[in-house]
């Protein structure tokens, strides 16, 4: 540590060491978020960056307000834990999260036209309409409140405002990073680096092998002042006018998923996860300012149409656009182990399993560059063919990569080995008393008390 102290005393712009910690967090997304959590917990020093004046990336400041794919519909159980399930928690406790309850689940026409807006349907269902399953919605500043709650609990240290720049590294060993802020240059010299950026900032920083990929790009908005008891009602007893309406609205956005608003925990607020705008670079700051203005164009448009148009509209309004761009795919970790598309659609059991999506499992060793010691990597960019990431990019299985990553750290600095090293069984052991589900046995959680049917008495 002592000769990249000496490197940054002697650059050309000055550097500050403003942190020496166990465990550095760079990203305060919902990855970055748990990874910072569950080191934490394990006992390390922690110290979380994030650029933005806020904790939650795409879930907060992307404004993508349901939590899904955490739903296994072989097992019909739920199949991410830990830090995902108890930010719904806390949320649901503050009237800020809404999900369906145990007895909910499945297809009966009722429980189906309850919930069908709220986005909490089986997106990987072949029936017609698709069930209804456990997900989530939420509201974003309810996440943000919560995710400041949780980080001050722990005792992690936190520096917002603080845009990543470099990463440090001595022959094949990551000793910290570099980050930009409004105070100069600030290092943060870290024993373990968890890359928690969406798009492997410090992993390509440091040299790591990865690949580059794109997928849609969404400028994500709230509409205030839907009536939305009207304009589910117009959808059901007209659906023909319905389907015409809502063929011209998706043709004004050029691309959004098959309910382009759904509710959200805030009366009269939904929530609008488009319009989808294919064709760009999330790393390229032409193409990101392109998707931000069209965005907006496009979004200005649709709603002319809909309050002149639409039932329950009529009065909708604005409320806000997400302040973070929707991107999906960028950077991909070429790691110890590539994810396939087989994998996931086979349902691959993996010895060293240490999260779970949908239906599917991941190895520690897609969390881990080749050939870089000491740095570890949760979320999106993690170790996967770009079709395959596109299957598992959601925020609850990057969530529970995010806790398998800051265990993995934690663990490895108590038994004094590079995070390669560390033992595999070990983290799967601490994952579980931590009440994540790790992916590595049968699976044996019961459903959570605050999940249950409402009249069913908690044991």
């Amino acid at each position: 540590m002592n000769r990249i102290k000496e490197w940054l005393q002697g650059s050309p712009r000055d550097v500050t060491v403003v942190e020496e910690t166990d465990v550095v967090v760079v990203g305060g997304g919902p990855a970055g978020l748990s990874a910072a959590l569950s080191a934490a917990r394990s006992g390390a020093k922690v110290v979380l960056l994030e650029r933005y004046n806020h904790l939650g990336g795409l879930a907060s400041g992307g404004m993508v307000l349901v939590l899904d794919d955490m739903w296994d519909n072989h097992l019909r159980e739920i199949s991410v834990r830990g830090t995902c399930m108890t930010m719904i928690e806390r949320m649901a406790a503050l009237g800020l999260a809404t999900f369906p309850r145990e007895d909910e689940w499945g297809d009966d026409p009722a429980t189906v036209a309850t919930w069908t807006r709220w986005g909490t349907i089986d997106l990987y269902s072949h029936k017609t309409p698709r069930p209804i399953c456990f997900a989530a919605a939420f509201d974003p500043d309810g996440w943000k409140r919560v995710a400041l709650e949780l980080v001050q609990e722990l005792g992690v240290t936190l520096r917002l405002h603080s845009w990543f720049s470099q990463t440090l590294i001595e022959g094949n060993l990551v000793k910290g990073v570099v980050c930009e802020s409004k105070s100069g240059r600030e290092a943060i010299l870290a024993d373990v680096v968890i890359d928690a950026t969406g798009d492997l900032d410090v992993a390509a920083s440091a040299g790591a092998q990865h690949t580059r990929g794109n997928y849609v790009m969404t400028t994500v908005f709230r509409l205030g002042g839907v009536d939305t008891e009207a304009a589910e009602r117009f959808q059901h007893e007209d659906p023909e006018a319905f389907a015409e309406l809502d063929r011209q609205i998706k043709k004004i956005f050029g691309g959004s998923w098959s309910e382009w608003w759904l509710k959200t925990p805030l009366p009269g607020v939904v929530w609008c996860n488009c319009p989808h705008i294919a064709g760009h670079d999330g790393l390229l700051v032409s193409d990101l300012t392109k998707i931000d203005v069209e965005g907006r164009r496009r979004i200005y448009e649709a709603v002319d149409f809909v309050r002149a148009n639409l039932p329950g509209f009529e009065c909708c309004y604005v409320v806000d656009v997400a302040p973070q761009t929707g991107v999906r795919q960028t950077r991909l970790l070429e790691g110890e182990y590539v994810m396939t598309k087989d994998d996931l659609s086979t349902r691959t059991r993996f010895e060293d399993s240490v999260a779970r999506g949908r239906d599917y499992y991941m190895p520690y060793r897609v969390l881990l560059p080749r050939d870089i010691d000491n740095l570890l990597v949760a979320g999106r960019h993690y170790s996967a063919t770009s079709v395959a990431q596109r299957m598992s990019r959601e925020i609850p299985p990057c969530m529970a990569m995010g806790d398998a990553a800051g265990v993995a750290a934690a663990l490895a600095l108590s038994q004094g080995v590079r995070v390669r090293d560390v033992d595999v069984r070990a983290v799967q052991r601490t994952l579980r008393e931590q009440g994540a589900d790790p992916g590595d046995r049968g699976e044996d959680f019961a459903v959570p008390s605050f999940v249950r049917a409402a009249n069913q008495v908690a044991v």
